[in-house]
């Protein structure tokens, strides 16, 4: 199993490291699961693109420089849940209401019927309608998430992409 973890980077406190660091590291030691962590994967691709600047500085100051990242960016995540990932796993907080990225991903996943597991305390009511439509299964925490996977995996009903 591949697990692309979603949610907010450019609105996000430390663009979402924390709780992605934290769940890939669960992920993979006790599911046996391999992630996408898009800081990590970030972090590569700009060390190479913008060894010399920042980029998120890039929008002020060079803003053509900075779409063709950013469009590069956008293909490479977009390639990454369509074509490896088996699921989506989507911290929708704060960060993520404010930014795209993360809604656009989830989209992609409904669209190619990848399980999007939603982890949420933002009341039900003020989650745009389309996340919601995007949505598998929606948990209150990361604990509730990992005690899905855990009997599901015990259950021996593996998470699967949904049948076309």
């Amino acid at each position: 199993m591949r697990a692309y973890l979603s949610g907010g980077m450019e609105y996000a406190a430390n663009e979402g490291r924390s709780w992605r660091e934290d769940l890939e590291l669960w992920l993979n030691s006790e599911m046996g699961w391999q992630t996408f962590n898009p800081n990590r994967e970030s972090d590569r691709f700009l060390a190479a693109r913008t060894p010399d600047t920042s980029f998120r500085s890039l929008k002020a100051v060079d803003p053509e420089r900075f779409l063709k990242i950013v469009a590069d960016i956008v293909e490479l995540d977009c390639r990454e849940v369509a074509e490896r990932a088996d699921c989506v796993i989507c911290f929708w907080d704060e960060g993520a209401m404010r930014g795209a990225g993360t809604k656009g991903e989830l989209t992609i996943a409904r669209y190619f019927k990848k399980p999007v597991y939603l982890v949420t305390t933002i009341p039900f009511a003020e989650i745009p309608g389309w996340v919601l439509g995007c949505t598998t299964t929606m948990f209150r925490n990361f604990d509730e998430l990992k005690a899905f996977l855990k009997n599901s995996r015990a259950a021996g009903t593996q998470v699967q992409p949904q049948q076309p």
